[in-house]
């Protein structure tokens, strides 16, 4: 019974630190001031389970709306996602899930998130999973995911109380068509 509430608190724990409101404004700052090319990004990671119907009996799971919002050299982007969290032996393990029908892709966000059935939710079959490790209150983990034969995604990623740390690059026949050399370091706003 006690090692249940265990891995109740582990994950509890991992979402207090990742969900919020973040920005990379100082780091923004900084790079400006340096001459380097860097986006100005935003993190708005809400828990959704409130707005998934009929959750299996016992469900520990919790289901995240991730937005992002990027401002590159005047260029804005903006792209949101569906990912749930589960405290497994090893850590906790990220899956991505696609955009729920009857929700606009390109407009997502939780607050038009609407009511969805858990059994109509589908894994995305692109991602690989990310497995996260606790240490010292710090959580490591990533994945390395072959979306097409010539397209890698790579993720990397360190939560603390302080700051998350994001890295992310796409390649494409072994060239890199997104991400940056320096992760991208949101503090809570």
């Amino acid at each position: 019974m006690s090692n249940n509430k265990e891995n109740i608190s582990k994950l509890e724990s991992f979402m207090k630190v990742l969900a919020g409101h973040f920005d990379n404004k100082e780091q923004y700052t900084r790079m400006q001031k340096a001459g380097k090319l860097y986006p100005y990004a935003k993190h708005v990671n809400t828990v959704c389970n409130d707005k998934i119907r009929n959750l299996p009996a016992g469900f520990q799971g919790k289901f995240l709306v991730e937005e992002s919002y990027y401002e590159t050299d005047g260029k804005k982007h903006a792209s949101a996602h569906l990912f749930l969290f589960t405290e497994e032996e090893e850590g906790i393990l990220l899956s991505s899930y696609e955009i729920p029908e009857g929700n606009a892709k390109n407009t997502f966000t939780y607050d038009s998130m609407q009511p969805v059935e858990y059994s109509e939710l589908k894994k995305s079959a692109k991602f690989t999973p990310a497995l996260y490790h606790e240490k010292d209150g710090v959580w490591e983990g990533g994945s390395t995911s072959q979306f097409t034969p010539v397209m890698k995604f790579k993720l990397w990623e360190r939560f603390s109380g302080e700051c998350l740390e994001v890295s992310e690059s796409m390649e494409v026949n072994g060239k890199r068509t997104f991400g940056y050399d320096d992760p991208i370091i949101y503090k809570r706003v």
